[in-house]
Order: structure tokens, then C-alpha cells, then sequence
């Protein structure tokens, strides 16, 4: 597996363009000037040795060695070994609302933004639980398996949107069902974290619930939105329309607290509403302090090592070729005539 330290160096290769194009630039300006001293023949007498093609394949040599230098710069690294580790913690999946109900802006920058930053901020303050990610709207889609990469599951989590899912509308009812499904040790404590605007458009709640309870998950839900609500914009190209219904009036959506609450009683979980997000992560904490760790194994790479110096040395090299590639004509280079020079 790889990694890299420090990917802004990557926009140094930026440069290769503009350099390419002043490279033409000079090369065209360069004939441009020698058409004008004389003939080609004439060129061919004064200066026989001339070679057409070493300067371009001088030219390639240093823009290979720039890719390789920005590359060491970057500093690629690879995991190289493989270990099991024990840790102590619970497993943890984040169920989230992904409707179009989750654009409106009636909570900054809007309810599904919001919702991204109350789940980024407890996976920062998790320890050695495993998480994963459910989204669902009329149907539920499993987005991220258990893992305890927590960098792999804040990149899944940022990519979330409200496209994800063609058909509209909320069911916990199948977001329950999928993310129950995550579960599959007995033994571990179980932890679901829901969070929606509260509004159901879905049927058989209960007997989801009914495999929630049997399976000893306890559901936390957090209500995003407010419940005097907000309009629904949805933005196509460069405009902004507002959601209407078959008569033609502008959808106003609401949150709807009464669901989580009754979702969060029913499995022995609690129900916040999240429009402070240091608090929720806060009390989120607390919640999990109180329940009891289990022990599990999980591989992971346990030993990075820098690769920089392959690529650094690779440059190197390439200069040193270059310092022996010269401009005129060689005896051997004439006799094996690679490029068709008369």
C-alpha cells in the first residue's frame, strides 16, 4: 500500500506544460533563424556534424528528470509489512440521510454539509473502534465496511451526495435492515448513529427496530434541520431552482423529531439535535465511555518506509547520461543512423 508526504508537490509538475510550449517556441525560432542564414544544404556543409535530434531527446531527458524530482519531493512511500494487532473498542456504523431533503439550507451551509461535519468530527475523537457507513434515502446502500482506517472512511464520507440514490424520499425502516447487517460478531458492543431530518416516508419501522433490538444494537439518532424548515434547492448547471410539488408550490421541508426520538428510546440509545457540533461530539463521548469495549483483531500496515531515493537516483542518472550526450554527430550514433540522418 502507498502513501505520500507531501502531495502539493504535485502541482509542480504544472510546470511541464509551460515548459513544453517554450520549448516549441525556441525550437521553431531556432529554424526560423537558420532558414534565414542559409539553405539546408548550405547548413549541411558548414556544419556536418550537426545532429536534428540529440537536442530533443536532451529535452525529454530533462523533463523525466523533473517528473522524477517532483516525485521524490512528494516522497512515496510503501507499507512493507503487514500485522495483526489487538485492540479494544466497539463497532460503530454511521447511518446517514442522503434524501434531497438534506439540501435544504435551513441549517448552515445545509442539513447533509452539516451532517458531514458532525460525523468527520467524532471519527476525529474516536480511539480503536471500528466504523462504518451506511446512506440511505427510499433505499438503503452500504458505502464503507467496518474498517478502522479512519482516513479512508472521511474521504467515503466527503463523497456522499444526494445523487447517490435515484429514488427519493426516507425509510429507516431499509437503513435500519442495512446497517444492522454490518454486525456480524455477537460478541462486540454494537453502536448505530443515525442522523436524518426525521422525515419518513418508509413503512415497517418496527420490525426493523424488532432486528435491532435482537441483535443488541443501540441507536443514537441526531436530528439535522429545524422545524419551522426550509426550502429544497436544487442546483443544475449554473442555476438554482427551488423544489416544488404536483401543485406546482414550493416544498418546504421540516424536521421532524418525533421518529428519531422514538427510534433512539426503543433500542436504549438517545436522540440530540445537532445544531451545535462540539456538543454532540461531547456528549456522543460521554455515551461511549459508557459502554463496554470488546476485544478485536485488525490487520494493518504497521511499517512505512520512504521510496524517495529511487526516484532522486533515477534523476541523477539521467543527468549523467546527459553530460555525455552531445549536440554533433558520434562515429557510432552515425553508424547505427537510429534517427535517418544524412
Amino acid at each position: 500500500m502507498w502513501e505520500f508526504d507531501n502531495t502539493n508537490y504535485f502541482y509542480l509538475l504544472a510546470v511541464l506544460p509551460v515548459l513544453l510550449i517554450l520549448f516549441v517556441v525556441n525550437t521553431v525560432w531556432k529554424r526560423k533563424r537558420q532558414r534565414e542564414f542559409g539553405s539546408a544544404k548550405a547548413l549541411q556543409i558548414l556544419a556536418p556534424n550537426q545532429s536534428k535530434n540529440k537536442a530533443n531527446i536532451k529535452a525529454v531527458l530533462y523533463f523525466v528528470v523533473l517528473v522524477l524530482v517532483v516525485v521524490a519531493l512528494v516522497n512515496p512511500k510503501i507499507g512493507t509489512r503487514i500485522e495483526t494487532v489487538k485492540r479494544q473498542g466497539i463497532d460503530i456504523v454511521f447511518t446517514l440521510d442522503v434524501s434531497k431533503s438534506m439540501l435544504a439550507e435551513d441549517m448552515a451551509p445545509n442539513r447533509l454539509d452539516k451532517t458531514k461535519q458532525l460525523v468527520s468530527q467524532i471519527i476525529n475523537n474516536l480511539g480503536s473502534d471500528r466504523i462504518g457507513i451506511v446512506g440511505y434515502a427510499a433505499s438503503a446502500f452500504p458505502m464503507l465496511p467496518i474498517t478502522t482506517d479512519y482516513n479512508v472512511a472521511k474521504m467515503y464520507l466527503q463523497n456522499m451526495n444526494t445523487d447517490m440514490v435515484s429514488s427519493q424520499g426516507t425509510a429507516f425502516e431499509e437503513a435500519i435492515r442495512v446497517a444492522s447487517n454490518y454486525f456480524d460478531d455477537p460478541k462486540t458492543s454494537k453502536l448505530m448513529i443515525l442522523i436524518s431530518d426525521g422525515e419518513d416516508h418508509g413503512d415497517g419501522l418496527e420490525s426493523a427496530l424488532q432486528i435491532a433490538k435482537q441483535k443488541n444494537i443501540r441507536i443514537i439518532t441526531i436530528g439535522v434541520g429545524t422545524e419551522k424548515g426550509g426550502p429544497i434547492p436544487i442546483r443544475q448547471g449554473g442555476t438554482t431552482t427551488l423544489k416544488k410539488d404536483f401543485n406546482d408550490e414550493i416544498v418546504i421541508t421540516k424536521l421532524n423529531p418525533a421518529t428519531l426520538k422514538t427510534i433512539a428510546q426503543q433500542t436504549g440509545g438517545r436522540y440530540y439535535y445537532g445544531s451545535n457540533t462540539q456538543e454532540i461530539v461531547e456528549l456522543i463521548k460521554q455515551d461511549l465511555n459508557k459502554i463496554e469495549k470488546s476485544d478485536f483483531e485488525a490487520q494493518e500496515i504497521a511499517e512505512y518506509q520512504s521510496q524517495y531515493q529511487w526516484f532522486l537516483a533515477l534523476a541523477l542518472l539521467l543527468l549523467c547520461v546527459d553530460l555525455f550526450i552531445l549536440e554533433r554527430k558520434t562515429k557510432w550514433m552515425k553508424e547505427l543512423n537510429l534517427f535517418n540522418e544524412k
